[in-house]
């Protein structure tokens, strides 16, 4: 086990706790989530459940859409900011100042005064993510879950299913995409911007996780509201990392880790994903989104070798309650529900008919990134809409979406790739990425992710409990400490991680369960928050854990660990 120095300390604690700052300024640790849910049992035993083994002949698209309803149905998006604690802004910009300069950090960061553009620019963010009840120095960790802590809100009250931030549901996705569904790792780019978290997967065109959902190219443009959220950090924010099984690229540091033949091959399938042709259905699609226009259209259809005509705002109104859809393959079953009082045997003034703009646009295809072709689709639409240029304008920018990537002049330094197969068990992914842990500090990271505590170095573990755990610390102020100590005995003794991995305090505290050596550790951090100057010492046995100071507090430990943490006062030792 090597000898960590302050920096290495700080960067693998942070593999712990996993707060969004921590991920930003340690852009390593994003992939290291991943790994450590790969490695977890939790996704493996999905793998064996009915709804995936019965697709298991089926393409990966299906397997795909299938994980999308699992996680639809069995997780929760939770942004409590609460859940994990408040930190203090000076506090923060202290740590990291020797890794960012704070200016950037509030350039780039939501919490710290980032405002974004666009969408984000009018928008109060403190008041947008409920922080404005708050001193405006109080901010929240954000933790990112591991699968384990994601599986556990079920034993928070209120909660009764499991749930996850965004950065969480995007490193769970990356995880089950390749365990259950087989997407290989290559395939799959994570997407972090200053508000969100999101994956590319290079399949069919290009597919986005947003939250829980997943987003197709077809979806991207098809103008709904739920896919209008789900454009907002990409329209409106500039990317601050991509991670990638070859390594990572951050918006700040000069040095990039990711092959950069993959990172061309991300820019070039994303930018496909997010670029449309002007076709008909687009346009009706960005009608459906800018309903202000659907006015100025209406569409004909033959009906007995007689010409119909109908508003089409009377359409996208018939379209809200039926399961068809204007400009897709379900159209004409869409045109039978509409009543024939709606129809009229002339056509409409001042409005554009839908069929000889679809007859214009395939004898005449237009790319409106060309200034001509922009002026002649402006032209064709001026007889009847006045405001032909913000109307193309608007369409512009619903059919191209340029994403500000970090720039490709960096350093780009050779890493190890991480090179695990979908055809691989879970034991062979187990013995694969503990053989890379000397030469590859992602996978090293990895393990401290997964709290595997048997063979990580406890500083960083114990830093991370004694440090960043404020839950456990607001939720016992009012006791003394043996009435933290009987409280502490009166949770249930089930830990959230299985065999010798260990929960942090408030991971104990939020679920109100664990094991013995985790409560000591809670015990641990409320006894020296309230007096630093005591030293402690932890003894964890085949089946007990002492906290000695002042005085000793027993617990019942069924881990098995056996270790003895010495924490002197304002220190942190093992």
């Amino acid at each position: 086990m090597k000898t960590l120095s302050p920096s290495d300390l700080d960067r693998y604690s942070s593999a712990i706790t996993l707060s969004d700052m921590e991920i930003f300024v340690f852009p390593d640790l994003m992939y290291s989530l991943v790994l450590a849910n790969i490695m977890s049992p939790i996704i493996w035993r999905w793998r064996e459940l009915d709804t995936f083994k019965k697709l298991e002949d089926k393409t990966t698209y299906r397997k795909l859409l299938r994980l999308k309803q699992f996680i639809m149905d069995e997780f929760d998006f939770n942004l409590d900011l609460e859940t994990w604690g408040l930190t203090e802004r000076a506090v923060e910009l202290e740590r990291f100042k020797a890794y960012i300069r704070p200016e950037q950090i509030e350039q780039s960061n939501a919490l710290f005064g980032y405002q974004g553009d666009k969408y984000y620019f009018d928008v109060d963010i403190r008041r947008h993510f409920g922080l404005d009840k708050y001193h405006s120095d109080i901010i929240p960790y954000w933790k990112t879950e591991t699968i384990e802590a994601m599986m556990a809100f079920e034993l928070k009250r209120d909660y009764g299913k499991a749930a996850g931030e965004c950065v969480s549901l995007s490193a769970l996705y990356a995880a089950a995409a390749y365990i259950v569904c087989g997407v290989p790792l290559e395939d799959i780019f994570m997407v972090l911007t200053p508000l969100h978290s999101q994956n590319f997967l290079d399949v069919q065109g290009g597919i986005l996780t947003n939250n829980r959902r997943l987003v197709t190219k077809a979806m991207w443009f098809n103008g709904t509201e739920i896919t209008n959220k789900a454009q907002r950090a990409l329209k409106n924010e500039r990317v601050s990392i991509v991670a990638h099984a070859s390594g990572h690229i951050h918006c700040l540091y000069d040095e990039a880790t990711i092959d950069p033949k993959e990172y061309d091959r991300f820019t070039e399938r994303l930018q496909d994903y997010l670029t449309a042709a002007l076709t008909l259905p687009l346009i009706a699609n960005f009608l459906r989104m800018e309903s202000q226009y659907q006015k100025y259209f209406q569409v004909c259809r033959d009906c007995h070798g007689q010409p119909q005509f109908l508003k089409a705002e009377v359409l996208f109104h018939y379209e809200h309650g039926s399961n068809f859809r204007v400009a897709d393959e379900t159209f004409e079953k869409l045109l039978g529900e509409v009543s024939d009082e709606d129809y009229f045997p002339y056509e409409l003034p001042d409005r554009i008919r839908c069929d000889q703009l679809s007859e214009f646009l395939t004898k005449k295809p237009l790319d409106l990134n060309k200034e001509g072709d922009r002026a002649l689709f402006v032209k064709v639409l001026s007889p009847v809409l006045m405001d032909a240029d913000a109307f193309v304008e608007k369409l512009m920018d619903f059919l191209y979406t340029e994403p500000r990537l970090p720039g490709r002049e960096k350093t780009f330094v050779a890493s190890p790739t991480i090179e695990l197969t979908p055809d691989m068990t879970r034991e062979e992914v187990l013995e694969y990425l503990q053989a890379q842990r000397e030469t590859n500090p992602v996978v090293d990271l990895a393990f401290y992710a997964y709290r595997d505590v048997t063979t990580c170095d406890w500083d960083p573990f114990v830093k991370a409990a004694l440090e960043r755990n404020p839950v456990s610390i607001e939720k016992s102020k009012e006791m003394s400490i043996d009435q933290v100590y009987t409280w502490l005995l009166g949770m249930a003794d089930g830990s959230i991680y299985d065999g010798r991995r260990l929960a942090q305090p408030d991971e104990v505290v939020n679920y109100k369960s664990g094991d013995g050596a985790e409560k000591a550790l809670v015990l641990a951090n409320v006894i020296r928050h309230r007096d630093p100057d005591q030293a402690l010492t932890i003894e964890m046995t085949e089946d007990s854990a002492r906290v000695s100071g002042e005085k000793t507090y027993c617990f019942f430990c069924y881990k098995g660990l056996v270790k003895t943490l010495a924490l002197g006062a304002h220190e942190v030792a093992s």
